[in-house]
């Protein structure tokens, strides 16, 4: 892996939805040679299932945390949502029934990282409070859609 595989997978981490002519000009490449280094990526592992497999010692360790917000108003936070989705450490942000009014997955490079982040939700206008859990380690980590050959189907 070469310093620009480096640039498509950090791109792809950030918007694993971007487009192929898009990443090409944020890495000085043609379409196609973003298109080939990505299939490349793919076939040794390094990209899996628009999830991005990396080594622990390539990165470090990435800090796990489950933010769970509660809103002023329900039916009206939608500035809360397009503001949670401009944060890049956000992976997941999901809209819940029940106590909590969301529930956000941040995956960040360091502790520090996830405590400003923590910080810029629970000072969001619309957030009444927040409640943070920090992952301590994963149990089962499937990508979407597998399941076991013993599940009822």
């Amino acid at each position: 892996m070469d310093a620009i595989d480096e640039k498509i997978l950090a791109e792809l981490t950030r918007n694993g939805r971007i487009s192929h002519s898009e990443l090409a000009g944020k890495v000085l490449l043609s379409r196609n040679a973003v298109r080939q280094r990505i299939e490349r990526l793919e076939r040794q592992g390094h990209i899996a299932g628009y999830t991005i497999v990396r080594a622990g010692g390539d990165t470090g360790d990435v800090v796990s945390a489950f933010v769970l917000v509660y809103r002023q108003d329900r039916m009206r936070g939608g500035d809360v949502l397009a503001a949670l989705k401009r944060i890049p450490e956000v992976v997941i942000c999901e809209i819940l029934s029940g106590d909590f009014d969301i529930v956000v997955r941040l995956e960040a490079a360091s502790l520090e990282r996830v405590r400003v982040i923590w910080e810029d939700i629970a000072q969001m206008p619309g957030v009444r409070d927040t409640v943070t859990a920090l992952t301590l380690s994963s149990v089962v980590n499937r990508p979407r859609g597998a399941r076991s050959s013993t599940e009822p189907g």
